[in-house]
């Protein structure tokens, strides 16, 4: 894993001396990380960290700029939980089996941080995002998805940086759907452009 991320480095800081400073239309960007579920039944996005899931959180993405502040982003994201997670849908109690996750979701971004720091601020971005959702856990649910992030340039160019972003999803038919509920998913991600 170590080698495949200094790979990706590698080659990251080599095309950037072929890039272009700012974010422009028809960019493409691929995001890989990890990432977190809070499925704890609160309304704090960061209520208990001890207790998010963690298990195999992978998370792929690309990123489609229409303009230099709206963007389409189609993600994939892979978790789960075990039978020590804590987790609202179980009432507190170990859950009896292990369950994995799957999320498939399509957002629009609106990159807003120039309008609050002017363009000093080259070397990061802040975003909200605004989409739907497909995941399932024990069943499968639709949800609808509001979050937002930072994206902190590693170079100069743009080319690579470091995403952070809180995603709330809210599931369709929440009350009838058990498992497949409610739920905060975070990420952390290295993105380079394309």
């Amino acid at each position: 894993m170590k080698k495949i991320f200094f790979l990706t480095l590698l080659l990251a800081f080599t095309l950037n001396s072929f890039a272009q400073r700012s974010r422009d239309k028809g960019d493409l960007y691929l995001s890989v990380g990890v990432n977190a579920i809070n499925t704890l039944g609160t309304q704090s996005p960061f209520n208990d960290p001890e207790d998010w899931s963690y298990k195999t959180p992978i998370s792929v993405a690309l990123e489609f700029n229409w303009s230099e502040k709206l963007a389409i982003e189609q993600s994939i994201t892979f978790n789960g939980f075990d039978t020590s997670s804590r987790a609202d849908f179980s009432a507190n109690t170990p859950l009896e089996k292990d369950y994995n996750y799957l999320s498939i979701d399509t957002n629009l971004k609106y990159y807003f941080g120039e309008h609050i720091f002017g363009r000093k601020a080259e070397w990061f971005d802040i975003y909200a995002d605004a989409g739907i959702g497909f995941f399932h856990i024990d069943e499968t649910n639709i949800s609808a998805n509001l979050g937002g992030g930072v994206l902190f340039w590693l170079n100069r160019y743009r080319t690579i940086g470091l995403r952070a972003q809180t995603i709330a999803k809210f599931a369709f038919n929440h009350s009838d759907s058990g498992y497949d509920n409610n739920h905060y998913q975070y990420h952390l991600q290295l993105i380079i452009k394309l």
